[in-house]
């Protein structure tokens, strides 16, 4: 027999195809979908699938007497109440490895896109030209890299620039003595060494406008900041200001605050590229959420442990 699951974030075609195997879907998208399925699994429903985005609140946990388990698809959870959770004994459960390559591949495209202004050459192209801009474009190679957040994901994003001689340093809360990497005690002093400072943190009030209007001038007129995390990690007002002032050179942006809402004095920048939330999405890193959403679901209905629990509150 299928038990039944709750998503209340999009699925493409091939997690779908994969999920319904086991579970009968039941896709809440909107606030009004969410509730109107809760109120008619209630009784019932024993897991949720969700993003860390998408999230879980407090209420609908309540809301649902038998839930047992709640899978997020990616490596985020900041918008899952782990508290309500595990006060009620639910298993809660990420996939943390599953898009790290992907998100630091689509980070190191950023850096070149918008160091060699390949849109508007491309651009220039399209409308019948073939000539270099007045700016020659930069380089990537030899440059000095910062990196906030020197966990999965920033450190492929430190092996991948290896691979153009770059000069690497990072942020953590701790310096880790497993890495090559110079170590800066803060995002301010990271900034101060960097030529391209790369976000690579999960979301939540720790992490909500790490970099702000002091990193970004830190930055500086020839930096380049790229996002690769969670767009609460930048203060958006402070970023366009600086874009605007040509305070820092351009940004590289998968993740923005209030996404997909962009707002439109950031949009109209011609020194940003944009990238729509699309860093953990390949072929290779959907297959392998969904397989560990897979599996952490079959534990959970045979009565084994999670193999990825959250346990930290």
């Amino acid at each position: 027999m299928k038990h039944d699951l709750l998503s209340v974030r999009e699925l493409n075609a091939r997690e779908r195809e994969l999920l319904e195997r086991n579970y009968v879907i039941h896709l809440a998208l909107t606030p009004e979908d969410r509730l109107a399925q809760i109120a008619r699994l209630g009784p019932t429903l024993r897991a949720v699938l969700t993003k860390g985005q998408s999230g879980f609140t407090a209420e609908e946990i309540a809301a649902l007497p038998k839930l047992g388990i709640i899978c997020s698809s990616g490596v985020g959870f900041e918008g899952i109440d782990l508290t309500a959770a595990h006060q009620r004994g639910i298993v809660v459960t990420n996939s943390p490895d599953a898009n790290a390559s992907s998100v630091a591949d689509n980070a190191l495209g950023l850096m070149l896109a918008v160091v060699r202004n390949i849109p508007y050459h491309d651009r220039v192209v399209r409308e019948g030209g073939y000539h270099v801009a007045a700016t020659l474009p930069g380089q990537l190679t030899g440059r000095r890299l910062g990196i906030i957040g020197l966990g999965r994901i920033g450190l492929r994003i430190a092996r991948r620039a290896e691979g153009f001689e770059m000069d690497i340093a990072y942020h953590n809360r701790k310096n880790r003595s497993d890495v090559p990497y110079a170590w800066a005690e803060s995002p301010l002093a990271l900034a101060e060494r960097s030529d391209f400072l790369v976000v690579a943190v999960p979301g939540g009030p720790t992490t909500r406008h790490i970099v702000n209007a002091e990193v970004l001038a830190a930055l500086g007129p020839d930096g380049y900041l790229v996002n690769a995390g969670r767009g609460s990690a930048v203060d958006t007002q402070a970023l366009i200001a600086a874009l605007r002032d040509k305070r820092i050179a351009g940004a590289g942006l998968d993740v923005v605050e209030e996404e997909p809402n962009i707002p439109p004095a950031l949009r109209e920048l011609p020194n940003v590229v944009f990238t729509p939330h699309i860093g953990g999405q390949s072929p290779e890193s959907v297959l392998a959420k969904t397989e560990m959403v897979m599996r952490n679901l079959d534990a959970y209905f045979s009565g084994k442990p999670a193999l990825t629990p959250i346990t930290g509150a």
